[in-house]
């Protein structure tokens, strides 16, 4: 899995362009940031030594697109009306910013497959193409391994997160 703040970070940056031109309060940012860390409370299931193709396992239920969109709907309807958005434009942004975190961990060189589409399916998926070094789990993460990992994710996530959004704005002032 990439490391948690690299989840937060990818997803700041899709919802800032599903967002961009608005300003919008801090809470929004933490729900989007949040959201995109949560599947990872997963983790748990190692403790219960549950087998790794388990929808309760690792990279299980907790990553899957559907399990987002009920997590997001819940979210937004929560929060709707503390925050500028329509309800409908605040579930998009909330799905797509949980769903990232499962896509992705499909491209991480290591780790459980992720069960996508679960509970619907219980097969698991990687994409093709995987760059992004697996992050090592708890204090194995302050370790050589661990800042090669933030190395890898500066490079494959943060900087193009950091591009999209610039190129988006400057896409947006351009047609102003």
């Amino acid at each position: 899995m990439p490391t948690i703040m690299s989840h937060a970070v990818a997803a700041g940056g899709l919802a800032s362009v599903l967002t961009t031109g608005r300003r919008l309060p801090p809470m929004f940012w933490g729900l989007c940031a949040g959201l995109a860390m949560l599947p990872d409370v997963d983790v748990v299931a190692y403790a219960f030594r549950l087998p790794s193709d388990s929808m309760w396992a690792h990279r299980g239920i907790t990553h899957s697109v559907p399990a987002a969109a009920v997590t997001a709907a819940l979210v937004a309807l929560l929060t709707r009306r503390r925050l500028p958005l329509s309800a409908a434009w605040l579930w998009l942004c909330l799905v797509v910013s949980m769903a990232s975190h499962g896509l992705l961990d499909m491209l991480t060189d290591g780790g459980s497959a992720v069960a996508v589409w679960a509970p619907l399916s219980s097969s698991r998926y990687f994409w093709p193409w995987r760059p992004l070094l697996v992050s090592p789990i708890g204090v194995a993460f302050f370790s050589e391994w661990g800042v090669r990992t933030l190395r890898n994710e500066i490079g494959w996530l943060w900087l193009p997160s950091l591009l999209l959004v610039l190129l988006v704005r400057a896409g947006r002032a351009t047609v102003r």
